[in-house]
């Protein structure tokens, strides 16, 4: 596969459900974690993170720094506007939906509740970004 995960969440079992996810899916992508929209905006705007191709996976629901108010910072970015978001979260909220599309990701994914649905859903995401072709 040739992209990058980079996974913001605060919830360190999600967190672990998608390293574990990775791990079963027997992906060899390289993850990185962060634990709010503020901790990644450094990340990326340090190079530690975004070297490569990257799919950010974004829950919303996060302190200091929204996963909302994360997509507006990285939207309003020109270095960092076109790396592709998928929000993995918990809020069935048509309200949270709206305000995400409107900030153009990717995709809006509802966590499953079982470990086996994770992995799953995990297998599906993979698959369908080991699909695409990013510009270099």
């Amino acid at each position: 596969m040739n992209f990058e995960v980079f996974l913001i969440d605060d919830d360190v079992v999600d967190v672990e459900n998608v390293r574990r996810a990775l791990r079963d899916n027997q992906s060899q992508l390289r993850l990185h974690t962060a634990h709010d929209g503020q901790q990644a905006l450094d990340m990326l705007d340090s190079g530690e993170v975004g070297t490569k191709p990257t799919v950010i996976l974004l829950d919303l629901n996060m302190p200091r720094m929204s996963g909302i108010e994360f997509l507006s910072e990285i939207r309003a970015s020109p270095r960092h506007c076109r790396i592709p978001v998928v929000v993995l979260t918990t809020s069935d909220s048509e309200r949270d939906k709206l305000d995400a599309y409107e900030r153009n990701i990717a995709g809006y994914i509802l966590k499953p509740v079982t470990y086996d649905a994770f992995v799953q859903t995990m297998e599906h995401v993979l698959a369908y970004w080991s699909l695409q072709e990013f510009p270099t």
